[in-house]
Protein backbone atom coordinates (compact mmCIF):
# COMPACT_ATOMS: atom_id res chain seq x y z
CA UNK A 1 0.00 0.00 0.00
CA UNK A 2 1.73 3.34 -1.27
CA UNK A 3 2.68 6.15 1.76
CA UNK A 4 1.31 9.33 1.80
CA UNK A 5 3.22 12.34 3.04
CA UNK A 6 1.33 15.36 4.25
CA UNK A 7 3.07 18.39 4.41
CA UNK A 8 2.38 22.18 4.78
CA UNK A 9 4.90 24.15 2.69
CA UNK A 10 5.61 27.93 3.05
CA UNK A 11 4.39 28.07 6.48
CA UNK A 12 4.94 31.28 8.89
CA UNK A 13 7.82 31.25 11.01
CA UNK A 14 6.22 29.37 13.85
CA UNK A 15 5.17 26.38 12.09
CA UNK A 16 1.99 27.44 10.99
CA UNK A 17 -0.01 27.90 7.91
CA UNK A 18 1.25 27.07 4.68
CA UNK A 19 -0.14 24.95 1.66
CA UNK A 20 -0.90 21.35 2.34
CA UNK A 21 0.83 19.04 0.11
CA UNK A 22 0.20 14.92 -0.77
CA UNK A 23 3.78 13.59 -1.75
CA UNK A 24 3.62 10.00 -2.71
CA UNK A 25 7.29 8.66 -2.67
CA UNK A 26 7.00 4.97 -3.91
CA UNK A 27 4.60 7.23 -6.83
CA UNK A 28 5.27 4.21 -9.09
CA UNK A 29 3.46 1.92 -6.91
CA UNK A 30 0.19 3.97 -8.60
CA UNK A 31 -0.68 3.42 -11.90
CA UNK A 32 -0.37 7.07 -14.25
CA UNK A 33 -3.91 6.18 -15.40
CA UNK A 34 -5.13 6.68 -11.46
CA UNK A 35 -2.73 9.63 -10.44
CA UNK A 36 -5.09 12.12 -11.46
CA UNK A 37 -8.35 10.45 -9.64
CA UNK A 38 -6.25 10.14 -6.52
CA UNK A 39 -5.29 14.17 -6.48
CA UNK A 40 -8.89 14.94 -6.73
CA UNK A 41 -9.70 12.43 -3.71
CA UNK A 42 -7.00 13.72 -2.05
CA UNK A 43 -8.53 17.31 -2.88
CA UNK A 44 -5.26 19.11 -2.30
CA UNK A 45 -4.10 21.77 -4.45
CA UNK A 46 -1.08 19.46 -6.12
CA UNK A 47 -0.31 16.23 -5.18
CA UNK A 48 3.21 14.48 -6.38
CA UNK A 49 4.16 11.43 -7.63
CA UNK A 50 7.99 10.40 -6.95
CA UNK A 51 8.68 8.09 -9.50
CA UNK A 52 12.19 7.75 -8.75
CA UNK A 53 13.91 9.36 -5.64
CA UNK A 54 16.83 8.99 -7.79
CA UNK A 55 17.07 10.69 -10.45
CA UNK A 56 14.41 12.84 -8.79
CA UNK A 57 11.88 12.36 -12.15
CA UNK A 58 8.08 13.16 -10.42
CA UNK A 59 4.95 14.19 -11.42
CA UNK A 60 2.64 17.19 -10.41
CA UNK A 61 -1.24 16.82 -10.21
CA UNK A 62 -3.99 19.18 -8.99
CA UNK A 63 -7.52 18.18 -8.51
CA UNK A 64 -8.24 18.62 -12.55
CA UNK A 65 -4.91 18.37 -14.32
CA UNK A 66 -1.37 17.18 -14.34
CA UNK A 67 1.29 20.28 -14.15
CA UNK A 68 5.07 21.00 -15.74
CA UNK A 69 5.61 22.65 -12.72
CA UNK A 70 4.43 23.73 -9.26
CA UNK A 71 6.60 25.48 -6.82
CA UNK A 72 5.49 24.14 -3.14
CA UNK A 73 5.34 20.74 -4.25
CA UNK A 74 8.96 20.89 -5.25
CA UNK A 75 9.80 22.48 -2.11
CA UNK A 76 8.30 20.35 -0.50
CA UNK A 77 9.07 16.81 -2.04
CA UNK A 78 12.59 17.88 -1.54
CA UNK A 79 11.80 18.68 2.14
CA UNK A 80 10.33 15.17 2.59
CA UNK A 81 12.92 13.16 0.20
CA UNK A 82 16.10 14.81 2.71
CA UNK A 83 13.81 13.55 6.23
CA UNK A 84 13.37 10.15 4.69
CA UNK A 85 17.18 10.08 4.68
CA UNK A 86 17.18 10.56 0.64
CA UNK A 87 18.26 14.20 -0.01
CA UNK A 88 19.10 15.27 -3.66
CA UNK A 89 20.23 18.05 -5.61
CA UNK A 90 18.03 18.30 -8.55
CA UNK A 91 14.15 17.57 -9.08
CA UNK A 92 12.85 17.10 -12.43
CA UNK A 93 9.13 17.65 -13.33
CA UNK A 94 8.18 18.05 -16.69
CA UNK A 95 9.04 21.43 -17.21
CA UNK A 96 13.06 20.71 -16.68
CA UNK A 97 15.47 20.17 -14.05
CA UNK A 98 14.80 22.31 -10.64
CA UNK A 99 18.11 22.15 -8.87
CA UNK A 100 17.12 22.24 -4.69
CA UNK A 101 19.02 22.94 -1.78
CA UNK A 102 18.94 23.45 1.66
CA UNK A 103 20.25 27.14 3.44
CA UNK A 104 19.11 27.02 7.17
CA UNK A 105 15.58 26.37 7.92
CA UNK A 106 14.38 27.23 4.20
CA UNK A 107 14.19 24.48 1.31
CA UNK A 108 14.91 26.36 -2.09
CA UNK A 109 14.22 25.40 -5.32
CA UNK A 110 15.40 27.20 -8.54
CA UNK A 111 12.97 27.38 -11.95
CA UNK A 112 12.44 29.61 -14.40
CA UNK A 113 9.12 32.58 -14.76
CA UNK A 114 8.33 30.63 -18.64
CA UNK A 115 7.74 27.39 -16.87
CA UNK A 116 4.92 28.59 -14.88
CA UNK A 117 1.22 27.85 -15.19
CA UNK A 118 -0.52 31.11 -16.87
CA UNK A 119 -1.86 32.94 -14.19
CA UNK A 120 -3.63 36.10 -14.67
CA UNK A 121 -1.75 38.83 -12.40
CA UNK A 122 -3.55 41.50 -10.80
CA UNK A 123 -2.00 44.58 -9.10
CA UNK A 124 -4.26 46.12 -6.21
CA UNK A 125 -3.51 49.31 -4.70
CA UNK A 126 -2.72 48.29 -1.29
CA UNK A 127 -2.26 44.82 0.76
CA UNK A 128 -5.71 45.69 2.93
CA UNK A 129 -7.66 45.30 -0.62
CA UNK A 130 -6.17 42.02 -1.22
CA UNK A 131 -6.42 40.77 2.60
CA UNK A 132 -10.28 41.69 2.10
CA UNK A 133 -11.06 39.57 -0.82
CA UNK A 134 -13.25 36.86 -0.83
CA UNK A 135 -12.60 36.10 -4.77
CA UNK A 136 -11.20 37.33 -7.86
CA UNK A 137 -12.18 40.78 -8.27
CA UNK A 138 -14.69 41.88 -11.49
CA UNK A 139 -15.52 38.24 -11.83
CA UNK A 140 -12.73 36.96 -12.83
CA UNK A 141 -12.64 33.60 -11.66
CA UNK A 142 -9.11 32.81 -12.03
CA UNK A 143 -6.47 35.44 -10.86
CA UNK A 144 -3.14 36.43 -9.07
CA UNK A 145 -4.19 38.94 -6.97
CA UNK A 146 -0.95 40.98 -4.95
CA UNK A 147 -0.33 44.35 -3.76
CA UNK A 148 2.99 45.97 -2.07
CA UNK A 149 2.71 45.54 1.54
CA UNK A 150 6.55 47.42 1.76
CA UNK A 151 7.79 48.08 -1.31
CA UNK A 152 11.08 49.28 0.43
CA UNK A 153 11.47 46.22 2.56
CA UNK A 154 10.09 43.90 -0.30
CA UNK A 155 6.96 42.78 1.25
CA UNK A 156 4.45 41.51 -1.27
CA UNK A 157 1.16 40.71 -0.15
CA UNK A 158 -0.97 38.31 -2.52
CA UNK A 159 -3.83 36.17 -2.85
CA UNK A 160 -4.26 33.39 -5.62
CA UNK A 161 -8.02 31.53 -6.72
CA UNK A 162 -8.11 29.47 -8.81
CA UNK A 163 -11.58 27.75 -8.84
CA UNK A 164 -11.17 26.76 -12.31
CA UNK A 165 -8.72 23.95 -11.10
CA UNK A 166 -11.41 23.00 -8.19
CA UNK A 167 -8.82 25.11 -5.81
CA UNK A 168 -11.31 27.85 -4.42
CA UNK A 169 -7.56 29.60 -3.22
CA UNK A 170 -4.14 28.66 -2.96
CA UNK A 171 -2.33 29.48 -0.09
CA UNK A 172 0.64 29.00 -1.17
CA UNK A 173 2.17 29.86 -4.86
CA UNK A 174 5.88 29.25 -5.77
CA UNK A 175 5.33 29.26 -9.62
CA UNK A 176 3.55 32.35 -9.66
CA UNK A 177 6.41 33.52 -7.17
CA UNK A 178 8.68 32.92 -9.81
CA UNK A 179 7.39 35.56 -11.83
CA UNK A 180 6.68 37.81 -9.14
CA UNK A 181 10.24 37.75 -8.77
CA UNK A 182 11.58 37.55 -12.54
CA UNK A 183 9.29 40.59 -12.76
CA UNK A 184 10.16 43.14 -9.86
CA UNK A 185 13.83 41.45 -10.56
CA UNK A 186 15.15 41.99 -6.77
CA UNK A 187 14.57 39.96 -3.50
CA UNK A 188 11.03 39.93 -2.26
CA UNK A 189 9.11 37.99 0.53
CA UNK A 190 5.27 36.92 -0.19
CA UNK A 191 2.78 36.46 2.10
CA UNK A 192 0.09 34.83 0.52
CA UNK A 193 -3.19 33.40 1.74
CA UNK A 194 -4.07 33.53 5.78
CA UNK A 195 -0.60 32.94 6.72
CA UNK A 196 2.08 31.50 4.02
CA UNK A 197 5.17 33.35 3.44
CA UNK A 198 7.33 32.59 0.97
CA UNK A 199 11.06 33.71 -0.03
CA UNK A 200 12.68 34.72 -3.43
CA UNK A 201 15.46 36.28 -5.51
CA UNK A 202 16.19 36.42 -8.89
CA UNK A 203 18.81 33.60 -9.85
CA UNK A 204 21.54 32.99 -12.42
CA UNK A 205 21.13 33.19 -16.15
CA UNK A 206 17.74 34.25 -15.79
CA UNK A 207 16.42 31.71 -13.01
CA UNK A 208 14.20 32.58 -9.75
CA UNK A 209 15.34 31.21 -6.37
CA UNK A 210 12.15 30.38 -4.33
CA UNK A 211 12.32 29.07 -0.98
CA UNK A 212 10.11 28.45 2.76
CA UNK A 213 9.74 26.69 5.55
CA UNK A 214 8.29 22.84 5.26
CA UNK A 215 6.43 21.01 8.41
CA UNK A 216 5.07 17.26 8.46
CA UNK A 217 1.58 17.30 9.26
CA UNK A 218 1.14 13.54 8.77
CA UNK A 219 2.49 9.76 7.14
CA UNK A 220 -0.21 7.61 6.21
CA UNK A 221 -1.18 4.74 4.24
CA UNK A 222 -3.21 5.14 1.16
CA UNK A 223 -5.63 2.95 -0.15
CA UNK A 224 -5.92 3.34 -3.84
CA UNK A 225 -9.62 2.78 -4.19
CA UNK A 226 -10.52 5.02 -7.23
CA UNK A 227 -10.48 4.02 -10.20
CA UNK A 228 -9.32 5.99 -13.79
Amino acid sequence: MPTLHVVNVFTALDGSEGNPLGVFLDGAAIPEALRQAVAADLGYSETVFVDDRISGRLEIYTPTQRLQLAGHPLVGTSWVLRREGAPIEVLRPPAGDVPTWVEGELTWIRGRAEWSPPFTYVQLGSAAEVAALTEAPDGMGDAYCWAWQDEAAGIVRARNFVPSHKIAEDQATGAATMVMVDRIGRPIVIHQGDGSVIEARPGPGGSSDVGGRVVLDAVRDYAVTVSA
